[in-house]
């Protein structure tokens, strides 16, 4: 597969670096700390509620591998595992995605200013150059493909 759907995205097959029978795990263009990855369901599905039992169980064993590989990969003590399910709770691609963040103490203020970050880091105006390359995301994809 040359790419993977998410949303109305185009995801690269570079930028991916896990798959599962059901998910996929996909390095963030803008990421919110170090490590912030993706990890959504190969079927397009708006909403959590849209999701089956076997996709749900699938998702969230993915997101727990690929959480415990991220921790220590890139030396964090803690995680935050997000999702923001429609958009009045910031969710800016209509497809569910978990958001994995290595954590660190004193990576942000204050511990729940990861939040606002989250909900505001993929909002930039379209004329604003704040995304990272396909080569740069290609690089940190291919190093956590190797840990698997």
């Amino acid at each position: 597969m040359s790419t993977f759907q998410f949303g109305v995205h185009a995801i690269q097959a570079s930028q991916v670096f896990f798959q599962s029978k059901l998910s996929f795990a996909f390095v963030n263009r803008k990421p919110v700390v170090p490590g912030h990855v993706l990890v959504s369901p190969r079927r397009v599905a708006p909403r959590f509620s849209d999701l089956s039992a076997e996709e749900v169980s699938d998702l969230f064993l993915t997101s727990q591998r690929i959480g415990g590989i991220v921790e220590k990969h890139y030396d964090a003590t803690s995680l935050t595992i997000a999702i923001q399910d429609g958009p009045d709770a910031g969710q800016s691609v209509p497809h569910v995605h978990v958001h994995i963040l290595p954590r660190r103490p004193g990576d942000f203020k204050r511990n729940d200013d990861i939040y606002r970050e989250l909900q505001e880091h993929d909002k930039a105006a379209p004329s604003e150059d704040v995304f990272r390359t396909i080569d740069d995301m290609a690089l940190e994809s291919a190093r956590l493909a190797g840990l698997f």
